[in-house]
């Protein structure tokens, strides 16, 4: 299993934001966890299950083993992963 995290393009209150979003609710929360976000942060939405993070702790999710997805390169993979994270958001996946 695997957590992703994808370019981190959202400008919001002047830092860039990326999704970070998994195969598996337990594993996204762990990553989470590591990365130190609180689970108040949990995003748990049927657009998809994701935390928020910033680019600095993008870097740090890569760096502990998270996969780098791109919205411009790897177009099919991150409409699969975001499929897998909507669902989650409905409660039809862990």
């Amino acid at each position: 299993m695997t957590v992703y995290v994808d370019d981190a393009v959202h400008l919001w209150r002047g830092q860039r934001w990326a999704h970070l979003m998994a195969d598996t609710l337990a594993e996204l929360h762990a990553m989470a966890q590591q990365l130190g976000i609180p689970r108040r942060a949990f995003q748990n939405k049927t657009s998809g299950a994701h935390y928020d993070v910033p680019s600095e702790l993008r870097e740090r999710a890569i760096a502990l083993g998270a996969v780098a997805i791109s919205r411009h390169l790897d177009r099919a993979q991150v409409r699969a992963v975001i499929a897998v994270a909507k669902a989650q958001g409905r409660g039809e996946r862990d």
